[in-house]
């Protein structure tokens, strides 16, 4: 099976799409790699390397360094998708992020993205 063009996208392409998305409706770009950093288990600076090298989305992913188990709590669609529902390992996870970062632009409590 052929793989998803996304899968090679860099996340530091789409991730400024993240930013302004949050920022249209007034959350901000640390609340952003809050969301990647408590997805992924990365902290900020190793964060911003995976920016800076163009780490692809597969890799990104694959590379985590602890994705967190709570992850599997979120539900719902996005781009008309159930996420709990994507069997593709890589492309789940990219449809939980885009999940979390629909969340925060819906002005849901952090606490309540992060599944506290």
């Amino acid at each position: 099976m052929p793989k998803h063009r996304i899968y090679t996208t860099s996340v530091a392409s789409v991730y400024p799409h993240y930013i302004s998305k949050a920022e249209k409706k007034g959350r901000t770009r640390a609340e952003v790699d809050e969301i990647i950093r408590w997805l992924t288990g990365h902290d900020q600076a190793s964060l911003e390397d995976v920016l800076a090298q163009k780490t692809t989305f597969e890799d990104f992913f694959a590379q985590a360094p602890a994705m967190n188990p709570a992850r599997s709590q979120i539900t719902g669609t996005i781009c008309g998708v159930r996420v709990e529902q994507v069997e593709e390992p890589i492309m789940r996870e990219i449809r939980y992020l885009d999940k979390l970062i629909d969340e925060l632009a819906k002005g849901r409590p952090m606490a309540r993205i992060l599944r506290r």
